[in-house]
C-alpha cells in the first residue's frame, strides 16, 4: 500500500517497536459459554506502549460464529483494519474481533489471523497443552 496524506505509512523501529512472536501455549477464547477459538498456532504481538495481543490464525476460529461489520480503522504501523461482532455475546461484543488481511510487510506474519478486545469477550485463557 502507497502513503496517501490520509495514510500514512510507517515502519516500526527503537521509538515504536512491534515484536511479534509465536505463542507457546494454547489460546482458548470463549464468549456466553461457546469456545470461539481454540489455537496453538497463536502469536503474540508486543507493540510499545500498548499491552500484549494475541493473534489466532483463522483455522482455530469459528469463523461461522462471527458476523463481519462495517466498521474499519486504520494503523500506520499495521495497515487496514476490518471488525467483526460476536452475536453470542449481544452487545457487548460488537466489533468484539479485528484482522489485518493486508498487513505491511513490517508486520505480515499476522496475515490470516484475528484477535480479540478482552473487554468484549467473556475469557482469553492461555493454557499448557
Amino acid at each position: 500500500m502507497f502513503a496517501t496524506p490520509e495514510r500514512t505509512v510507517k515502519i516500526p523501529g527503537p521509538d515504536h517497536a512491534i515484536a511479534i512472536t509465536p505463542n507457546p501455549l494454547r489460546v482458548v477464547v470463549s464468549v456466553g459459554g461457546h469456545v470461539i477459538a481454540d489455537s496453538r498456532d497463536a502469536l503474540t504481538l508486543r507493540e510499545s506502549h500498548f499491552g500484549t495481543v494475541h493473534y489466532l490464525p483463522r483455522k482455530d476460529v469459528r469463523m461461522s460464529l462471527l458476523e463481519r461489520t462495517a466498521h474499519a480503522t486504520y494503523c500506520p504501523y499495521k495497515g487496514e483494519c476490518a471488525y467483526y461482532s460476536i452475536p453470542a455475546g449481544g452487545e457487548r461484543s460488537v466489533n468484539a474481533v479485528w484482522t489485518y488481511e493486508s498487513p505491511y510487510d513490517s508486520v505480515a506474519p499476522i496475515k490470516d489471523y484475528v484477535a480479540f478486545y478482552p473487554d468484549r469477550v467473556g475469557t482469553i485463557e492461555e493454557r499448557c497443552f
